[in-house]
């Protein structure tokens, strides 16, 4: 089943962060508003306070200068967005893709009913939360508002809402890519595109990190900005130009991938090498904040639960005029310990 993709034109492009209502490290998150035009969590209602509390510093200011926006799990997961990641879940659950996953000894994570769907369809949320648990991947709630989970199912679920939920920004005027600091997010989700009853499968790239700046933790807000007003579209460049490199190339044949992998990351090598000379020179500073993505595009097909679960055409990622097409992508970004 196809869909008529968003029409995501002229709206700012947003940095969807997850799989948690914060992000992981503060520091990066400066570096990263130099790709974006802000940064979206979703945050459930009972930690609604949790970005000023946990990070009062960062979440703050980027909250008056309007480049946090704050997304509510109990309004964007409505009934369709529940419909979409039952059918996904419960097609991975019955193909046996979850079984190998190690319980004894396992520490489970919370996960918020809401962001299981419960405001949007309670009865599939609780389907969905059956399902887990007769198979040992989920345990009763303790508190009534999240649920113990194992972490690989967690983070499945999380990677699967960042896609799922891309598509609502148009509502709200955003344009949302996903995007995490945490590695085993991108497995989850190069795994989830390479489980073999999903048309994705052989297709999906992950590109390396790639050094493209300086990481501005111990910079001034101010600062930043003022760098950013005047570098923002050479860096979303860089984005847009990693995020297509994955949807081109996951598209090819197998015998056309080499060369246009070679092609593809000689463009990218070049704009990254401007980018860092720009920040050097700008912050005498060497370069150390990394961003890459990962994802796939394919045809969508009969029989394809996950991709009709994804099916919000090729604006999924980024791109028009494919309207059969789907896929899932997200950026990895991080600054290195040892500068480069």
């Amino acid at each position: 089943m196809s869909r008529e993709p968003p029409d995501t034109a002229g709206s700012p492009e947003i940095a969807f962060y997850y799989p948690g209502p914060i992000w992981y490290s503060s520091d990066w998150i400066k570096s990263l508003l130099l790709f974006f035009d802000g940064v979206a969590l979703l945050v459930p209602a009972y930690m609604k306070e949790r970005p000023e509390q946990i990070d009062p510093i960062m979440a703050s200011p980027l909250r008056e200068q309007g480049l946090l926006h704050i997304l509510e799990p109990e309004m964007l997961v409505d009934k369709s967005a529940t419909e979409q990641l039952a059918s996904a879940l419960t097609n991975i659950i019955t193909s046996g893709s979850l079984d190998h996953l190690s319980r004894e000894g396992t520490a489970f994570h919370e996960l918020s009913y809401s962001r299981l769907g419960s405001h949007g369809d309670w009865g599939l949320a609780q389907m969905i939360l059956d399902e887990l648990k007769a198979r040992g991947l989920a345990r009763e709630s303790k508190d009534g508002v999240s649920i113990p989970m194992h972490p690989a199912v967690r983070y499945m679920i999380l990677v699967l809402l960042s896609q799922i939920l891309r598509p609502k920004g148009t509502a709200l005027g955003l344009d949302l890519s996903p995007a995490t600091d945490r590695p085993q997010l991108i497995e989850a989700l190069t795994e989830l595109l390479s489980l073999p009853n999903i048309p994705s499968a052989g297709h999906v790239v992950s590109l390396d990190l790639t050094t493209v700046g300086v990481d501005l933790s111990v910079v001034p807000m101010d600062e930043v900005l003022g760098f950013r007003a005047e570098h923002l579209d050479a860096h979303r460049q860089y984005a847009r130009a990693v995020r297509r490199f994955v949807r081109e190339l996951s598209l090819l044949p197998p015998e056309e991938r080499d060369r246009a992998l070679d092609e593809r990351e000689a463009e990218l090598a070049e704009l990254a090498a401007q980018l860092r000379k720009t920040a050097r020179r700008f912050w005498k500073r060497p370069a150390s904040f990394a961003l890459s993505v990962a994802g796939a595009a394919w045809r969508i097909a009969a029989g394809d639960p996950v991709g009709a679960a994804l099916g919000v055409g090729a604006a999924i990622l980024g791109m028009k005029g494919e309207k059969a097409e789907t896929g899932a992508y997200s950026y990895l970004f991080s600054a290195r310990e040892r500068y480069v």
